[in-house]
């Protein structure tokens, strides 16, 4: 028998890149077929992700599930972990079952997530889901980012990625939209909704051809009748994953993704409880607000057309990046991809510090528009420069490990997140707090259903909620959250710098 061995080097060179016109004419319809299936999942994703901290703290009176920060944080740490991690096996899968059988097997498991979610409405309804939710995203993202590597190039490869990122945040945006007004109507419909979208990745499905497939086919052929010796799955990630420009990469982006992570999972709900969204309202539309049906559901706004949601503020995030990612993409062309990544980390770590520093709402706008352009600088390298260096025959495995940073920050984030905003910055635990300087018993405050303190100390005190708001807000350093976060993000910023001169070392050496 003759063995032959798969493994080439990593390939560090970086390539000129075609011009942006010459890039978006070169690339395959397949690239766009697999854009629009990442749209629609991106969609259903985001219809629920965007709304599940607010879906977690609202009181069970308002069909909520009731419970605090500290308790959502155990979920988020759970489906952290499993979305993030199950790529690191299930990108191997792909590249040897096949892309097309992967995705499939992926929306029917996130069918089920959704569902789960919306029939058990409790904690452990929602874990189950959430599990469910996160295995699915799991398996279907190496399918999905695999067949864009094998159908693109390294000389438009800046150019896809980026064209790509912007095309699923066309999904990341219409899913908050359609979750703020489903949520006003009944908190199932969302999860409903969100089941029924991702179902529509079945008819895409059936216009997609998985390229390379018959170097795949032929390469397995070679491994059955023993031409070719294929090692075990998890010991050939294994061995994959302790190469140092990859275990490097690894450890120094860990960082970044807990800053990533805590705007979408905490943001939503300072904005909700310390946020007077109505002056954005006002300064738009008047005193009165709007009842324009299109800016309503365009801006994020409640059904009184008085005030933008959370997740419509947050929302500004996947606007820009839908409508000028290429063009980032672009820029960020001419530089090294390491280089690009820095700038990103820190614009976003500098949004952190204005979030921290002020409760006003346009200060929140441009925060949340500051870290946009930060991560539209980062977040598409990653995935090209994994794709870049990946061995042949191992892109979906790589792509997969692009997870690993993701589910280290996202996991550690999940847990100690919405925790340092429970200690830091909870308006339910100030207002039990201001409750009990009011004379009201340990007893009586202990009763309150979870996520109504803030409501009774309204009624108790007969103050008016915004006045109380400023109060809580005045009395307490509701930032130093927001920095210890940031702080977290400047060490990774710096860890990535020292990752770029030890890279370029090694590229100076090929």
């Amino acid at each position: 028998m003759t063995t032959q061995t798969t493994q080439t080097d990593n390939d560090l060179t970086e390539v000129k890149q075609f011009g942006l016109w010459a890039s978006i004419a070169s690339l395959s319809y397949v690239f766009w077929l697999v854009g629009g299936m990442e749209l629609i999942e991106r969609l259903a994703y985001y219809g629920v992700k965007s709304s599940a901290a607010l879906y977690a703290r609202a009181p069970a009176s308002a069909g909520g599930l009731g419970i605090t920060m500290g308790d959502f944080g155990i979920i988020l740490m759970v489906w952290a972990l499993l979305q993030t991690f199950v790529p690191v096996f299930t990108g191997g899968i792909s590249d040897r079952v096949g892309y097309k059988e992967t995705i499939f097997a992926s929306t029917v498991i996130k069918i089920a997530g959704y569902l789960v979610m919306a029939l058990y409405p409790s904690f452990e309804g929602f874990m189950a889901g959430a599990v469910l939710l996160a295995t699915g995203t799991g398996i279907f993202k190496p399918g999905i980012q695999g067949t864009l590597v094998l159908s693109t190039q390294k000389e438009n490869a800046s150019m896809a990625w980026g064209i790509f990122y912007q095309t699923v945040n066309i999904g990341g945006f219409l899913g908050p939209l359609m979750a703020v007004h489903l949520r006003q109507l009944a908190w199932e419909n969302v999860f409903y909704a969100c089941a029924a979208i991702i179902s529509l990745n079945f008819i895409l499905l059936l216009a997609y051809k998985e390229p390379g497939k018959q170097a795949r086919l032929e390469r397995q052929a070679k491994i059955r009748s023993g031409e070719i010796e294929q090692e075990a799955l998890w010991r050939d990630a294994w061995h994959e994953l302790k190469k140092p420009i990859v275990f490097w990469y690894m450890i120094v982006f860990s960082g970044f993704w807990f800053l990533f992570n805590a705007l979408f999972d905490v943001l939503p709900v300072h904005i909700a409880e310390w946020v007077d969204t109505s002056v954005i309202v006002r300064d738009l539309f008047g005193p009165d607000g709007t009842q324009n049906g299109f800016a309503q559901f365009w801006l994020g706004l409640d059904n009184s057309g008085t005030k933008v949601m959370p997740e419509g503020m947050l929302n500004l995030n996947a606007g820009m990046i839908m409508t000028s990612c290429f063009l980032i993409a672009a820029l960020t062309a001419r530089f090294r991809i390491t280089t690009a990544m820095v700038a990103g980390a820190l614009a976003s770590i500098a949004a952190f510090v204005v979030i921290g520093s002020s409760n006003f709402a346009w200060a929140m706008v441009f925060a949340i528009a500051l870290f946009s352009l930060g991560e539209m600088m980062i977040s598409p390298k990653k995935n090209e420069f994994m794709g870049n260096i990946a061995p042949v025959g191992k892109k979906a495995m790589y792509l997969g490990f692009v997870m690993l940073p993701q589910g280290i920050g996202w996991g550690l984030e999940g847990y100690w997140g919405p925790r340092l905003y429970e200690m830091y910055a909870s308006k339910e635990v100030f207002s039990r707090q201001m409750l009990s300087s009011e004379g009201m018993s340990v007893q009586a405050i202990d009763a309150i259903p979870q996520g109504e303190a803030f409501t009774t100390l309204v009624s108790v005190t007969g103050e008016s909620a915004s006045h109380l708001t400023q109060i809580l807000y005045d009395l307490h350093n509701i930032g130093f959250a927001w920095y210890l976060i940031a702080a977290i993000g400047s060490f990774s910023a710096l860890g990535i710098i020292l990752y770029g001169h030890w890279l370029k070392g090694l590229q100076t050496q090929q």
